[in-house]
């Protein structure tokens, strides 16, 4: 981040109205677009099940695109660390982000820790009404340490890493998440069917040839 702080928006920037609205491009796609948010511990299964979630969908004919935590740090977030501050900078760049592709009329699939409840309140808020839907990886912390192929508790629990979520800082778990995935209990297939399950009626759009959602 800037040294000395928060970037600021230019008083010479004036919002552009777009020539083709969120509605058509919609109409364009046959479905509805809005964000699907997963939260939770680092090995909750919250990047696994973007991306069979994005399968699912995309062999149904759904546009979609998947924003990974690691992976938007590889550009997007490139410049930042892992302190408090720099964590809610990423979620906010993350949910401006995220708001774009819905305009676009895409199916965004987000999955990130965002410990604390207020970032995700904050991305919430950019979002148009029903367009945020929150779900929960609800995994025990002795099995999500267990599937750390990356070493990265054991590094937190040695003091090798600062900051850890779960060991050394907090996460917030979510008072009031769209759905909560035991995503140590089910399989993959199994969350990825209830996840299905709670978006089903998001897809719907009127006029469209895929309004019959039965498949799903």
């Amino acid at each position: 981040m800037n040294e000395s702080g928060p970037m600021r928006k230019s008083a010479n920037t004036v919002w552009q109205v777009m020539s083709i609205t969120r509605d058509e491009r919609e109409r364009l796609q046959g479905h509805r677009s809005f964000l699907v948010w997963f939260t939770g511990l680092s090995g909750s299964g919250k990047s696994t099940m973007i991306f069979a979630l994005e399968k699912r969908l995309y062999k149904l004919g759904y546009r979609t695109f998947a924003l990974d935590g690691d992976n938007v740090r590889h550009g997007l977030c490139a410049d930042l660390g892992f302190s408090q501050a720099d964590r809610i900078e990423n979620i906010r760049r993350v949910g401006e982000a995220a708001k774009l592709l819905t305009q676009a009329g895409v199916i965004v699939l987000a999955a990130f820790i965002s410990p604390y409840r207020a970032d995700r309140q904050k991305v919430k808020n950019l979002m148009a009404a029903g367009d945020f839907i929150e779900v929960f990886c609800d995994c025990p912390l002795e099995i999500c340490e267990t599937r750390d192929v990356k070493g990265l508790y054991k590094k937190a629990r040695d003091g090798e890493i600062r900051d850890f979520t779960g060991i050394s800082s907090p996460y917030e778990r979510p008072g009031h998440a769209d759905l909560l995935l035991e995503t140590g209990k089910y399989s993959i297939e199994e969350c990825t069917d209830q996840v299905m399950e709670c978006i089903k009626s998001r897809l719907r759009l009127a006029g469209s040839d895929k309004t019959d959602v039965s498949g799903l």
